[in-house]
């Protein structure tokens, strides 16, 4: 398959003009990582800086465990509670960098070092961020810049 058709299935299956919906994913998203004691999480609004998604959510696992932990949790709970399918997971194997692309929001799920490594924060620099504290039990709603 073309890199073109990929693009264009992607972009049919977002739901963006949904904000709503878009916002309660990514939500049960932050509330899902926040129940497997993910750390130095912090979403991203990239809507006016790319055209693959909306939100990157990033966050660092301790250990290669934590990490495929949180990668099914999040998988689990999503299905369960808004009734959605990653289009695409990759990563899972070796859980140093687990990124799962929900369309709308890509999920960046590391290993702590790999994410020092990469630095994805500073080619977004520019983004709008929400950064979560590792002492936040349940993120309740998005920051209005998001």
């Amino acid at each position: 398959m073309k890199i073109s058709q990929l693009m264009q299935i992607h972009r049919e299956v977002r739901l963006t003009g949904k904000t709503d919906k878009v916002h309660s994913a990514v939500l049960t998203c932050l509330n899902a990582i926040l129940e497997h004691k993910a750390r130095n999480l912090v979403l991203l609004n990239v809507q006016n800086l790319s055209s693959i998604a909306d939100y990157f959510i990033l966050c660092s696992g301790a250990s290669d465990r934590q990490v495929q932990a949180i990668a099914a949790f999040v998988q689990e709970t999503l299905k369960k509670k808004s009734g959605l399918l990653p289009l695409g997971v990759e990563g899972e194997g070796v859980a140093q960098w687990v990124l799962i692309d929900y369309g709308d929001f890509i999920l960046h799920i590391f290993y702590e070092p790999i994410r020092e490594f990469y630095g994805l924060e500073r080619l977004w620099a520019d983004a709008p961020r929400m950064e979560i504290g590792d002492d936040v039990l349940k993120v309740k709603a998005l920051a209005p810049e998001m």
